[in-house]
């Protein structure tokens, strides 16, 4: 069942809900979690997700030699079939909302609609300057509050779904899981 409230009909509770969501995610420093990403085409990858806010994330995946890796600066993209990476400024990604110090979704993020959807509440962002460049659905279990799993839909309109389970938190993770190593290499590169 899908439910969900547009900003100009958000309530009271419909911002308590923004407030909480905000707290959450920056209270969420350090984390660690097995994932499920699915494709809007169907393909199904796995793998573990890192985190380390501010600025610093990974996702490495089980079925491929791929991984993502943000090293504070940069987000990096690891295509093991092409054995090559590209890479852009974290800022103009949309994981910069959740990398960012000043975790704020308000601004330049704009929540566009709150709702519930397979019994998680849902929080639908976008960027206010550019709307048409994505958007990041956001899922959280009401008890206790947490996050659950996201939807990013890029600018045409594809969806990939990134559902966590095994979250744990307040986690040591090694500084080197969030460098740009090149598998064939296995030297730390960063900012390149």
């Amino acid at each position: 069942m899908l439910l969900a409230l547009t900003l100009p009909a958000l309530t009271q509770a419909a911002g308590d809900d923004v407030q909480k969501a905000e707290e959450y995610l920056r209270g969420l420093t350090t984390a660690k979690a097995d994932f499920i990403q699915r494709a809007h085409n169907g393909a199904r990858l796995s793998g573990t997700f890192y985190l380390d806010r501010p600025g610093r994330l990974r996702f490495e995946y089980n079925e491929v030699d791929d991984f993502i890796v943000a090293d504070g600066f940069f987000i990096y993209f690891f295509d093991s079939e092409l054995n090559e990476q590209t890479n852009a400024p974290i800022g103009q990604t949309l994981a910069d909302f959740l990398l960012r110090e000043d975790l704020k979704l308000s601004g330049d993020i704009n929540v566009e609609a709150i709702g519930y959807e397979d019994g998680l509440k849902t929080l639908e962002l976008i960027q206010t300057d550019d709307p048409a460049a994505g958007r990041v659905k956001l899922f959280f279990s009401k008890v206790p509050f947490e996050l659950k799993k996201w939807q990013v839909t890029d600018a045409a309109g594809l969806t990939t779904e990134i559902e966590l389970k095994n979250m744990e938190k307040d986690l040591k993770l090694a500084n080197f899981l969030f460098g740009f190593i090149h598998p064939d290499k296995k030297k730390v590169r960063y900012n390149e």
